[in-house]
């Protein structure tokens, strides 16, 4: 708990604390702190109360026919492939070859495949549902839409004059160390896009948002105003402010002022994350910071997503450590919930990010004094881990540097001595940045399973080798190569909002380690098969989220989550992986997305 001094000297209580230090990283995740907590509180919003109005349907029983004419592959290495998939209700009872087809399949509906490839569904188990939902509906001005922060500006620019005056303008996405431009988007440069509307724009970390002369009069922030608890205005030399808004107490003092946050249902808007999500390909997802958006008001709207019985994806989620008193006063407890909700792991972060300088090292970043940041001490680690071990629960700890993922064997491995089996409860390592070769052999030991950010490698590879470590430790990067050869199962994730969701691109990724505007790889002998990368985004996906008895491979007895695609995974190119496009996806034998 801190308090939170307002503009005018009032105090106000938020509910869970936020590392001082996470304002200073402009590339941490949700994971790190949600900055939305500030501005949901400061509009009033209540997402209990949003997950209670969420438009409900009737109970769907799952869909029932016989799909013929399709190249499945299923991802069960006892039955690799097949032409044929026979379900009722949902679920598959028979799969195989059309010579060997029961007859009394082919009485039903029957669904031609056309010859077109068919895959499990695939899964992300590592994004953040509730920002998500947040920004949905906002314009999208990143650097995979705009390369530059001229071009951005002048989208929003474009957008506000089809606007009424006072209608605010609102971007996402915007990340300077991608755009061409200055680090800050400030007042004056907002103030092109409009000298009437208020112009907010956040950053892909959401970690810090800008916003132009407009927005900061409507909010009545002036060159007296003090920084907030815990966050900074950014000022002028002249002390003004110059709209540049870092951590979450900050951004709620002008965000809290749009009426959109009151007139959004947040329920409506997570099933559009849950859409979007199927129209990629996904047909499971799992939130990696559950609670730090608005405590445990969260759940509430999650059964609000639940009962509505209009999820077009399946849906999981780890509670995080930051308010561990509230979820056991909550009474919740590992496994609750069915096969559309179910919570999965209790989420620890031990450090920032390595492109922040946030990420706990063992020697210095590059041109710097500075070993980056632990967000928990040792003792506190050690002690969670070993309590919600003994809990029952799956533990997943958020670790980028390689200090951090030192520290968080070594609390595994205390676990462990005590008499307790992180391998066999498939407690994972989030991010899982920078491993080192006794690392890697230290988690095959203690049976930890790391879950790879790979977007880090594309995004942010050239400037890891020049800025953040220098080639040597930049190429210990994202070791899926060295995790497959060890025998180690892995998974890759997207962290949306951190990179877009989009699991073809995440494959790619693993597969060529190529590095955006450049024409090299990264560390090309940790690139693995696009089989290994399809199996990390679908079975071992499943597994890693304690839904692999039910989805993640197309067999007898599990769900019929499954997509079919454009084109083979196996037989293209792999540096056009992205360019599959995802043709229908079916979640429960019911297609929930054609394209």
């Amino acid at each position: 708990m801190f308090e939170d001094r307002g503009r005018h000297g009032e105090i106000t209580t938020a509910w869970h604390s936020v590392p001082r230090h996470h304002s200073a990283d402009p590339f941490a995740c949700p994971c790190c702190a949600n900055v939305f907590t500030h501005v949901l509180e400061a509009a009033g919003v209540d997402l209990a109360a949003h997950g209670g109005t969420i438009t409900r349907h009737p109970p769907r029983p799952g869909g029932t026919f016989l799909l013929t004419n399709a190249r499945i592959q299923t991802m069960n290495p006892e039955q690799p492939t097949a032409q044929a998939m026979w379900v009722e209700d949902g679920r598959i009872v028979w799969i195989g070859e059309h010579a060997d087809l029961p007859p009394e399949a082919a009485d039903g509906h029957v669904v031609d495949g056309e010859g077109r490839v068919v895959l499990p569904g695939f899964i992300d188990p590592h994004m953040h549902l509730a920002p998500l939902a947040m920004l949905l509906d906002f314009e999208n001005v990143g650097p995979f839409r705009f390369d530059t922060t001229a071009a951005a500006i002048a989208h929003l620019k474009a957008i506000a004059a089809e606007r009424r005056d006072g209608e605010w303008i609102v971007g996402r996405q915007y990340d300077p160390s991608l755009q061409a431009g200055p680090e800050y988007l400030t007042a004056d440069l907002l103030d092109e896009v409009s000298s009437t509307q208020p112009v907010f724009v956040y950053n892909a970390s959401l970690h810090l948002a800008y916003c132009n002369s407009a927005a900061l009069a409507l909010a009545g922030i002036d060159a007296d105003t003090p920084d907030p608890h815990n966050a900074e205005l950014g000022r002028y030399a002249d002390g003004s402010p110059n709209g540049v808004l870092k951590a979450g107490p900050a951004m709620a003092l002008v965000a809290r002022h749009n009426p959109y946050l009151k007139q959004q249902n947040l329920g409506e808007a997570c099933l559009g994350v849950f859409d979007h999500a199927a129209s990629l390909g996904l047909t499971m997802l799992c939130d990696q910071g559950t609670g730090l958006f608005q405590g445990v008001k969260e759940l509430d709207l999650y059964r609000g997503l639940r009962d509505s019985n209009r999820m077009s994806v399946r849906f999981r989620y780890s509670v995080s450590q930051a308010i561990a008193e509230r979820w056991d006063e909550a009474g919740v407890g590992w496994g609750n919930g069915d096969e559309w909700l179910r919570l999965t792991g209790w989420k620890i972060v031990s450090d920032g990010s390595n492109q922040g300088r946030t990420g706990l090292q063992r020697e210095p970043f590059l041109n710097s004094d500075s070993v980056g940041l632990a967000y928990i001490d040792v003792d506190e680690l050690n002690s969670a881990v070993r309590q919600r071990l003994e809990d029952g629960w799956a533990v997943c700890v958020h670790a980028n540097g390689d200090a951090a993922i030192d520290r968080v064997l070594d609390a595994f491995e205390l676990a462990r001595d005590a008499g307790l089996d992180p391998g066999a409860a498939r407690c994972r390592i989030e991010h899982c940045s920078i491993l080192h070769d006794e690392q890697i052999e230290r988690m095959d030991d203690l049976g930890i399973s790391p879950s790879f950010l790979i977007g880090h490698v594309y995004y942010w590879g050239q400037a890891m080798i020049d800025d953040v470590f220098g080639l040597e430790k930049a190429s210990k990067l994202d070791r899926t190569g060295a995790c497959e050869t060890r025998g180690i199962r892995w998974t890759i994730h997207s962290d949306d909002p951190v990179t877009e969701m989009n699991p073809l691109r995440c494959i790619e990724n693993a597969v060529t380690r190529s590095m955006w505007r450049s024409d090299d790889l990264l560390a090309a002998d940790e690139a693995i098969s696009v089989e290994s990368a399809l199996r990390a985004m679908t079975i071992d996906a499943a597994w890693q989220c304690h839904s692999d008895h039910e989805t993640g491979s197309l067999e007898k007895n599990k769900f019929a989550d499954f997509i079919v695609l454009d084109r083979d995974p196996l037989t293209v190119a792999p540096d056009t992986l992205s360019r599959i496009e995802v043709l229908e996806t079916w979640v429960n034998g019911e297609q929930v997305f054609a394209g």
